[in-house]
């Protein structure tokens, strides 16, 4: 709750909803009209509104972010999140929807929501989910008995996906071949290219999974499910990393 106090003690939570149903953008508007401590800057019934209303609003203090997972279109809800959430780091996302439709919860998840809100949740436990959400907590409300398990190993799932996704399929088959402890050179030999194609191929490894050696982006892929390393590897890349990172 400190963090919630720490807020109210600043102002109102300043925040907008994006929702294309306008009966509910009117229910929205109304519930949050009568919370002194929450204040609706604007509304938006698409993504591509929804992006220009949150950015237009960054100055006014806009701190939370209602978005509509039925959005649809080529720029849907999950496109509108990702797009928030790369222009806007600094925005809670709260996602909401009136299907308990897990896999598009994780989706939302996965792009960068920070919680979930189900619509047909009470007003006064839908505002109290975005009090805690504008105060930094991961909200979940009105998921079903037993369903938050399921989410969280599909955003796992996603999480590995992309990984995979990431990198290339040279990029892939380079990173198995240094899991069995090989030099660039050896790399190289297996894979019929040069050293230095080897070497470009790990530095872009290194720059697509955040990391500066061969040591940790095997720990980080490996993570990541996108290569297994054999625990007996481990002295033998350690003792090697020296010479081939």
């Amino acid at each position: 709750m400190g963090a919630l106090s720490d807020r109210r003690g600043r102002g109102p939570t300043r925040l907008i909803i994006v929702e294309s149903v306008g009966i509910v953008r009117a229910s929205l508007r109304l519930t949050f009209a009568a919370e002194p401590d929450l204040m609706l800057l604007g509304e938006a019934n698409d993504a591509d509104e929804g992006l220009d209303l949150a950015l237009s609003l960054r100055q006014e203090g806009l701190a939370l972010a209602l978005v509509s997972l039925e959005l649809g279109g080529d720029h849907d809800s999950f496109w509108l999140i990702r797009s928030l959430r790369q222009q806007s780091p600094e925005l809670f996302i709260l996602a909401t929807g009136i299907a308990l439709d897990r896999g598009a919860i994780s989706k939302g998840l996965f792009a960068g929501a920070d919680g979930f809100v189900h619509k047909n949740s009470t007003p006064e436990r839908f505002v109290e989910a975005a009090r805690r959400a504008a105060a930094g907590e991961v909200v979940l409300e009105g998921l079903p008995r037993g369903a938050l398990g399921g989410i969280v190993a599909e955003v796992v799932t996603l999480d590995r996906r992309s990984a995979g996704a990431m990198l290339t399929d040279r990029e892939q088959a380079v990173l198995v071949a240094a899991a069995d402890g090989l030099t660039a050179r050896e790399i190289g030999r297996r894979l019929g290219v040069s050293e230095r194609t080897v070497t470009t191929h790990l530095n872009h490894i290194y720059r697509k999974l955040n990391v500066s050696s061969r040591i940790s982006a095997l720990s980080e892929a490996s993570r990541l499910g996108v290569v297994t390393v054999p625990v007996f590897h481990s002295e033998r890349l350690g003792a090697r990393s020296v010479a081939v990172s």
